[in-house]
Order: structure tokens, then sequence, then C-alpha cells
């Protein structure tokens, strides 16, 4: 049940007025984690989405953890970082 509600607040949010709007984010990153964002990304949308699990699995933690700050900049920049939050609070409960 809690998988439809977050399911229908992410459409919602979605189709909101505002979030087809450009968002400017000016990133520079190294090539090995532009690499894995794009593994984890392209293996997480495909038919196993197990693969991006076992990829994170043998990637070196700093690695990964860059990648984690990459993504909160870049919802920090969208100005979705609260929005976010809230998000993973109703999968939480």
């Amino acid at each position: 049940m809690a998988t439809n509600v977050l399911g229908t607040v992410y459409e919602t949010l979605l189709c909101s007025p505002g979030m087809n709007e450009s968002v400017k984010i000016d990133v520079k990153m190294n090539r090995k984690t532009v690499l894995l964002l794009n593994s984890v990304v392209v293996g997480s949308l495909g038919k196993d989405g197990d693969a991006a699990q076992e990829l994170l699995k043998l990637v070196p933690p700093e690695d990964v953890e860059e990648l984690k700050v990459f993504a909160d900049e870049c919802l920090k920049k969208a100005g979705l970082k609260e929005l976010s939050e809230k998000m993973k609070g109703l999968t939480n409960k």
C-alpha cells in the first residue's frame, strides 16, 4: 500500500507546475564518477535492476560517497532537497 501512495505522490509531483523548468547544474567530476553514475542509472532502469546494486558492492566506498554528494548537489541546485527529504519520509513510514 505504501508503494501505491508513494507512486501517486510522485506522479502528482512530476506533473506539478514548474517541474518541467530547466535547471542549470554546472558540474565538474572525474571520469570514474561519470562512468559509475551512468552504470548505476542505466542498470537501475534496465530489466535487471539488481545489477546496479551488485556494481555498487564492487566500487570503493569513497567513490560511492562521491556519487551521493553529486546527487545531493543536484537536488540542492534544483531546489528539490527539502522535497526529496519529505519523499524519503514517506517510504520510511
